[in-house]
């Protein structure tokens, strides 16, 4: 299956999930492809342009992954999948990264945000994960349950 992995990273610590979720994807037999969505100004609303907008259309399956920002979705990974066309019934994965600890603090609602507005799209949601980064990341334990989970999502 060709899987389009499109992410937002300012960090590197979503760019790190996806990175590792790649690995186990190809392992599995997929054709995983990684696209970064870049930008010009600041990640806040109406601050900034998105450069690299990256299309969906080649891809059998979709994974979107953004951190939380203010307790919300990204505003950059949200203005981008606003401006998606149709989404064509796609298996898709959700993934966001955040500071604080509880997933109640931004994780439910960027997840839930991402899930609303690519199902209007016609996307068929398979599943999310939420990792915290919090001070030291997610242990390597943490990381690598959330990688093979999201990566069965696509086994079947």
């Amino acid at each position: 299956m060709k899987i389009g992995m499109i992410v937002y990273s300012e960090q590197g610590h979503t760019l790190s999930v996806i990175e590792k979720l790649y690995d186990e994807l190809a392992k599995s037999g997929h054709d995983p492809h990684i696209s970064r969505i870049t930008i010009q100004g600041e990640p806040q609303p109406n601050k900034f342009e998105i450069v690299n907008n990256p299309a969906t259309g080649e891809y059998d399956a979709l994974v979107f992954a953004a951190p939380v920002q203010a307790f919300s979705l990204n505003p950059v990974m949200k203005s981008y999948l606003e401006k998606l066309p149709s989404l064509e019934n796609k298996p898709t994965v959700y993934i966001t990264t955040k500071q604080l600890v509880f997933r109640w603090t931004g994780g439910n609602r960027a997840i839930r945000t991402m899930q609303q507005i690519t199902q209007a799209k016609d996307a068929q949601p398979l599943g999310s994960s939420i990792l915290i980064w919090g001070k030291n990341g997610p242990s390597e334990d943490e990381m690598t349950k959330a990688v093979n989970y999201l990566a069965q999502l696509f086994a079947n």
